[in-house]
C-alpha cells in the first residue's frame, strides 16, 4: 500500500468532477447493458477522462476544471432543497414573488387579504392568502 501512496504523491486524485464522471460512466454502462452496447462504448469516454484527471500532475488545471463544474452543479441541489422545503410548508404558507425585486416571500395561509412588505426592497403589495 505504501507504493501506491508514493505513486499518487503529487497527482490530483479524485474530486467532485471525477466522482460525477464515475457515476456517469456507471449509469451509461448499466443502461447500455439493457439497451444497446453503443452506450457501453460511449461510457468509456467519461471513465477515461476520470482516470486521466486522477493521475494528472497538473493540479492547477484540474482544480480549475473542478471549480467550473461546481459552479454549474451547486445550484442544482440547492434548487431541489428549495422545492422540498416549499412543498413541506404548502399546507401552512403561501409563496409570492415581489413585483419589484422578484424575491420569493412566504406568508401564512388563511389570513384573508393582507398587505405584504418585501424585506429586501420594502415594496408593499396586497395579496389574498
Amino acid at each position: 500500500m505504501n507504493w501506491f501512496q508514493n505513486f499518487m504523491m503529487g497527482r490530483h486524485g479524485l474530486d467532485q468532477l471525477g466522482f460525477a464522471l464515475m457515476i456517469t460512466w456507471f449509469v451509461l454502462a448499466m443502461v447500455g447493458n439493457f439497451t444497446t452496447y453503443l452506450l457501453v462504448i460511449l461510457a468509456l469516454i467519461p471513465l477515461a477522462f476520470c482516470v486521466f484527471r486522477m493521475f494528472s500532475r497538473n493540479q492547477y488545471r484540474r482544480a480549475k476544471e473542478n471549480d467550473a463544474f461546481l459552479k454549474v452543479w451547486r445550484p442544482i441541489p440547492a434548487w431541489f432543497r428549495r422545492v422540498k422545503n416549499r412543498l413541506k410548508g404548502m399546507k401552512t404558507h403561501r409563496y409570492y414573488k415581489c413585483p419589484n425585486c422578484k424575491n420569493t416571500l412566504r406568508v401564512p395561509k388563511g389570513k384573508g387579504k393582507i398587505c405584504i412588505t418585501c424585506p429586501v426592497c420594502r415594496t408593499e403589495f396586497i395579496k389574498k392568502t
